[in-house]
């Protein structure tokens, strides 16, 4: 195949926007993803849709939070946050075009962000004392720079790993497959080789 329709995933990363600015929303500790990032029903019917989500997106914590949200916004949380393997709720947050910054989150919890494409730095310690809801926020994900503009202060905070921006910058587990696929040639789908 040639490059123009199987880019590299080197270059995919390397042209991605990892920068965000945005307003902070700032949430507290111990945000579940079942009750807290998204109501329960929308993990139990297994709904998966951007579309069908996005409506209910922190509507238990912070009601109406997708009509007052844009690009660029940065939620910013405290310990714990997403606890609960699910992805429904990242998946909404990528779709909208947010950041994820918070002090600590389960490792299903961050592999189901990085799944879903989302930008996000864990590990964040006092990232919630760093900025209030409202504050402009700049943060970099490549590189874990943070911003508040607001303030005038600036924090480094581990930036996300290496061997996973390649997912991220595709969209998330989906667009990496469809990129492996791509990969593998129509003589692999058919159970050839490209060595033959």
């Amino acid at each position: 195949m040639n490059a123009s329709t199987n880019p590299d995933p080197a270059k995919a990363s390397d042209r991605y926007d990892w920068r965000l600015r945005g307003r902070a929303w700032v949430l507290g500790h111990d945000i579940p993803h079942q009750g807290g990032v998204v109501p329960g029903w929308i993990v139990t019917g297994r709904h998966m849709a951007a579309a069908e989500i996005i409506p209910h997106l922190f509507a238990e914590t912070d009601p109406g939070f997708h009509t007052r949200c844009r690009p660029g916004d940065i939620i910013v949380a405290g310990r714990s946050f997403g606890m609960g393997p699910k992805m429904n709720g990242y998946i909404a947050m990528q779709a909208l075009g947010l950041g994820l910054v918070c002090e600590s989150m389960p490792f299903l919890g961050y592999r189901g962000a990085i799944g879903a494409g989302l930008r996000v730095l864990t590990d964040c310690q006092g990232a919630t004392e760093e900025c209030e809801t409202g504050d402009e926020l700049e943060v970099d994900f490549d590189s874990g720079m943070f911003i508040n503009h607001t303030r005038g202060t600036r924090r480094e905070y581990p930036p996300l790993a290496d061997s996973l921006k390649e997912i991220v910058a595709l969209g998330g587990n989906t667009g990496w497959l469809q990129q492996w696929w791509a990969r593998q040639g129509d003589g692999n789908a058919a159970g050839g080789s490209d060595r033959d």
